[in-house]
């Protein structure tokens, strides 16, 4: 489970996001790190049951993601992100692909999978693999239960006009002008903490799954 201290050093960062109160309680932080990548450690083993793609022996620790904000081109500048992020990925060494991302701050807190903007080789298999099979994804995130998690999977980031090579009078079309392709649960603290927390989060990312795999098949 993720422990209260993590959750009160995230708070505390919030109001004191800079490197002179950072180093005065990088003890803190160290504590909430490990505590972070210990669930991870408990998260991949269960995981890998549900997910055969996700390597059983994978490094927690390279999955969880650094602190450190890059501020060269960002007009906000300051140095730590607010959050501990966990990426898994499904393919192994593979780059790109399907993923699961578990996102631990106060009451902000989120479980996603799917692939977040694919780059452009990827984008067109996927594409292609909808309409060719777009029925195989409408069974996925039409089924009842996973509108219940993850609401109307349709209703994210598309494109305003329709993609090349697809008429506007495709029975996939709304599909088709996706840039993403994620599904998405907030999970509230008291999720985190309690005891069987890995257990819930693994059991939402088996929703996911069907997803990961469909995403996957189509950039295999």
């Amino acid at each position: 489970m993720i422990q209260r201290h993590t959750f009160d050093f995230l708070k505390d960062l919030v109001e004191n996001n800079n490197r002179e109160w950072f180093n005065a309680n990088k003890d803190r932080y160290e504590a909430a790190r490990e505590n972070v990548i210990d669930f991870t450690t408990g998260l991949i083993k269960l995981m890998h049951k549900i997910d055969p793609g996700i390597d059983a022996g994978l490094d927690s620790k390279k999955c969880v993601m650094r602190i450190y904000r890059d501020i060269r081109f960002s007009k906000n500048k300051t140095p730590y992100k607010n959050n501990f992020g966990v990426s898994i990925p499904t393919r192994g060494l593979k780059l790109g692909g399907a993923e699961y991302y578990l996102h631990i701050t106060p009451d902000k807190s989120f479980i996603a999978g799917g692939y977040w903007m694919p780059e452009a080789g990827h984008l067109k298999s996927i594409r292609q693999e909808i309409d060719y099979n777009g029925h195989d994804l409408k069974k996925i995130i039409d089924d009842t239960g996973f509108i219940e998690l993850f609401g109307d999977f349709r209703k994210q980031d598309q494109l305003k006009s329709v993609p090349r090579d697809y008429g506007a009078d495709n029975e996939n079309i709304e599909l088709l002008k996706l840039k993403s392709f994620i599904a998405q649960r907030s999970l509230k603290n008291e999720e985190l903490l309690k005891e069987n927390a890995a257990e819930t989060v693994a059991a939402i990312c088996s929703r996911i799954y069907p997803l990961n795999a469909f995403l996957n098949s189509a950039i295999a």
